[in-house]
């Protein structure tokens, strides 16, 4: 017989014991060994049977196991004093109350929403980097006591599940999720009911969610699920996959992340008495939403026009893109967000209220996602326009980014965007070798960057040696079970004990599968490849690994690509893909890997994170420079592949870089790693070494963290308290002054520009007085600001490298508007140029181009 359904019960524990449900649902215990060993040692054919899940675990324990273990005085001993350490860890002081006791204007919450986290994979939640990076987000914000709360979806069947057919194509599957099963407690109210969100559908419909709470760390985690009976059968499904089904689906999915979302985090400061955030973070558009709820809010409660929301709820949100390509971003049918707003299309003319948001205008919904195609809403657009700071996730990212959406900030420079950047970072007790932090100490925010004692080379070589050998015996566990999914039968595997060699240079490739990523670029000469593959003398060994998404058929065929080639019975020691890429196998491939291999079609990757997991533990990139990479490559901590910049042709481009990635291999890599002298390689150990003293605690995502706090939670703060202080009368002030601006701006003109004090020859340095007269169109001098912009010139009068100053109102200008007027020092040598801008002038604004008004002479 077969159970209808499923759930989970949770083991009864001797009271000696009671602290290990605690220890279980604290995801600290993913990041913190000790507590790891506890639970390995209660019962280890257990502990690998639950693979290594603590929750799982406690059920798979016997009762007699149990009292046994209750009456061991060690482990009753070691559960107390674990139990009492992750206390500490949670009550005391850490980095951020530190600083907060300083600076006071410090946000006593954040609130952080993304569309997937990747904690652990206990809690299947995420997909790929952005998941990954969402959870060392929170770990890291936890560890440095930053008082986050992390808001997202909680998918019945996670991300799919991945196995290849005998031909080597990609399946998915999508096992259900038990949430009692997970390290979750559902949020209830004070008489214990489970606390609901609610959000309006079409129809007059009512979209119900529950609210489980993930305890990551010091950060509590807020996770949305729409299977309950109170919803109608579709909407029981709207949080079923992660990235599943249409737009239609999508969009409600990225509904209740926003509005459920804030919906979720005010019932939840209301029962737990947890500070309300005052500085919302959205971590890519997916939740964007969020934004328009809180204008709502502001309206209803404390009786907001729009544009007052609208200044309100902007100085407190930071909006973080990830993406470097159009295609990446979410865009919606108009149609169809007036259709989930409910309301007709003939209801989106002004003043007509969304039945979703009531008191927020859906024509001014509609502004906020427009782009150039009219029949759009464009999700990273209305993210920008709800965010005062926004950045993307590394400085090459950032400058895509200034790029990709500069057309928002019609008239200005690129490097003018108001998009700035914060280089992602990764947990450093997540993805770090044990015997990396045993030998090099900790690497984290606070702790000493030098070893305990000198390391030698041999040292050195060792631990690389130790876990190579580590990574080589998990591939070929993989790899076997691998082949045994796909149908093979255990006597014709004998081979798959041989795959791979403790002893042989190897290079890991895991990652999900775009196009742009390139997977097969190392395909595009296959006897090229397989030579150095079976180098008598250097020979390579390489893993690969990744998921294409589950409608990407070219996506899957890269990978068919790949099995097919890794297949071949003269390779297939040499060569292996290894399927459901996930972050439990990812770090055996961070530990053991020697040298990390990414590809992608520059500038297409946004950061690519993975590379710096394997920089923690001693692995040399090999990498396009392209997100991270660009930044921190320093020519002595891996090498960088040239790339075909200016190559339009994409097949030519293609054959260039796998060329060139070849040529490093044969020529650099493999020689590195090979030339021993007392059968140490001294030159590959010298990387080594540079990578582990340099990269290594420039990776980390405390790092990142704190300048999100410092450079970009703390000021969204600062101009948060100030723009809502005096019953928001900064708020009010700042809509009354865009309604000027927006009134007048049209009729400002600059009616005339001149310079004057120049010698015959002018130098470096010689002052230049430029004037101007401008026309305000009724707006005051004080509403604006003028500038003298002076840089190089070329053929077509462009402007470059340019420096700008504030001109001085100088009273009227004989019926030709106000002048203007300023001096000039000349920046530069060879031919130069000069222009005369208007800015808008407010001081709640966090940058002049922040409104995307400019008017130049």
């Amino acid at each position: 017989m077969r159970a209808l359904r499923r759930f989970t019960v949770r083991a009864q524990l001797p009271s000696g014991l009671a602290p290990l449900q605690t220890l279980a649902t604290n995801l600290r215990w993913s990041w913190h060994p000790p507590t790891q060993d506890l639970f390995a040692t209660l019962d280890g054919d257990a502990w690998d049977r639950a693979g290594h899940d603590p929750v799982r675990l406690l059920g798979e324990i016997s009762s007699a196991r149990f009292e046994e273990l209750a009456k061991d005085a060690d482990t009753v001993v070691t559960v107390r004093e674990l139990a009492d350490d992750l206390a500490t860890y949670l009550d005391e002081p850490r980095w951020y109350q530190m600083e907060r006791e300083d600076d006071p204007s410090l946000p006593a919450a954040v609130g952080y929403f993304s569309m997937e986290f990747g904690v652990s994979e206990v809690l299947p939640n995420y997909s790929g980097g952005l998941g990954v990076l969402a959870g060392d987000h929170l770990k890291a914000a936890s560890d440095l006591g930053v008082p986050l709360i992390g808001v997202g979806l909680l998918y019945q069947s996670g991300y799919f599940r991945q196995s290849l057919s005998l031909d080597g194509w990609q399946l998915e599957h999508y096992p259900v999720l038990d949430p009692q099963g997970l390290p979750l407690q559902l949020l209830t109210d004070a008489g214990g009911a489970p606390v609901l969100v609610e959000v309006a559908m079409p129809g007059g419909r009512k979209l119900k969610a529950r609210v489980w709470q993930a305890a990551v760390g010091r950060v509590p985690l807020l996770l949305l699920d729409s299977d309950i009976e109170e919803n109608e059968p579709d909407l029981r499904s709207v949080t079923d996959r992660l990235y599943g089904g249409d737009q239609s689906h999508r969009i409600v999915q990225e509904i209740l992340v926003g509005i459920g979302g804030v919906r979720a985090v005010r019932a939840f400061c209301a029962v737990t008495g947890h500070p309300e955030p005052e500085v919302f973070h959205t971590n890519e558009g997916h939740a964007g939403y969020l934004g328009l709820e809180r204008i709502r809010e502001l309206s209803e409660r404390n009786g907001l026009s729009f544009d007052e929301a609208v200044a309100a709820v902007r100085a407190g949100t930071v909006f973080t893109t990830h993406t470097p390509v159009p295609a990446g971003i979410d865009r919606f049918p108009v149609d169809m967000v007036q259709h989930f707003f409910a309301a007709p299309r003939s209801d989106s003319e002004a003043g007509i209220d969304s039945v979703l948001l009531p008191g927020v205008p859906m024509d001014r919904v509609l502004a906020l996602g427009a782009e150039d195609n009219p029949n759009m809403f464009n999700m990273a657009h209305m993210g920008l326009r709800l965010a005062q700071r926004a950045n993307g996730v590394s400085r090459l990212h950032g400058a895509v980014s200034r790029g990709m959406f500069g057309r928002l900030w019609e008239g200005f420079d690129a490097g003018e965007v108001p998009i700035g950047s914060v280089t992602n970072g990764v947990h450093g007790s997540t993805w770090e070798a044990r015997e990396v932090t045993a030998l090099l100490g900790d690497a984290g925010f606070g702790a000493t960057l030098s070893p305990r004692e000198p390391v030698s080379d041999e040292m050195l070589w060792e631990l690389r040696g130790a876990l190579r050998s580590r990574l080589v015996a998990e591939v070929r566990r993989r790899v076997r079970e691998a082949w045994l999914q796909r149908g093979a039968s255990t006597p014709e595997l004998s081979w798959t004990d041989h795959v791979f060699d403790p002893e042989v240079l190897t290079v890991g490739f895991a990652r999900r599968v775009p196009t742009y990523k390139r997977l097969t670029l190392m395909l595009r000469d296959q006897d090229r490849l397989r030579d150095l593959l079976l180098d008598p003398h250097r020979p390579v060994q390489l893993v690969v690994a990744g998921k294409s998404h589950p409608a990407d058929d070219g996506g899957k065929a890269l990978i068919q690509e790949i099995v097919r080639f890794a297949d071949d019975p003269a390779v297939r020691h040499r060569i292996v893909f290894l399927p459901d890429y996930d972050m439990s196998m990812a770090r055996y491939l961070y530990w053991g890997c020697d040298v990390w291999l990414n590809n992608p079609l520059r500038p297409l990757e946004a950061c690519g994170t993975s590379g710096m997991k394997s920089a923690l533990n001693g692995g040399l990139n090999l990498s396009i420079r392209d997100g991270w990479w660009d930044e921190l490559y320093d020519g002595a901590n891996g090498w960088a592949i040239p790339t075909a910049d200016g190559i339009e042709d994409p097949v030519k481009r293609d054959d260039l870089e796998a060329n060139a990635l070849y040529e490093l291999l044969a020529t650099q890599v493999a020689p590195a790693f090979y030339e021993r002298t007392d059968g140490v390689p001294s030159r590959w150990v010298e990387l080594v070494r540079h990578t582990l003293t340099t990269l290594r605690p420039q990776v980390q995502a405390t790092r990142m963290v704190r300048e999100y706090v410092e450079d970009w939670y703390a000021p969204a703060a600062r101009a948060a308290a100030r723009i809502s202080g005096d019953d928001f009368g900064p708020a009010k002030e700042l809509a009354a002054y865009r309604q000027r601006l927006n009134a007048a701006w049209s009729q400002l003109r600059i009616t005339g520009v001149d310079a004057s004090g120049l010698p015959d020859t002018p130098e470096v340095g010689a002052p230049m007085t430029v004037r101007a007269a401008v026309q305000l169109g009724g707006l005051s001098p004080e509403d604006v600001t003028v500038e003298a912009v002076v840089g190089r010139v070329g053929e077509s009068d462009d402007l470059a490298d340019t420096v700008t100053v504030a001109m001085e109102h100088v009273g009227e200008a004989d019926g030709m508007g106000d002048r203007f007027e300023s001096v000039v020092k000349l920046p530069h040598a060879g031919l130069t140029g000069y222009t005369v801008r208007v800015l808008p002038a407010h001081p709640l604004l966090a940058a002049p181009a922040e409104l995307g008004k400019v008017v130049l002479a």
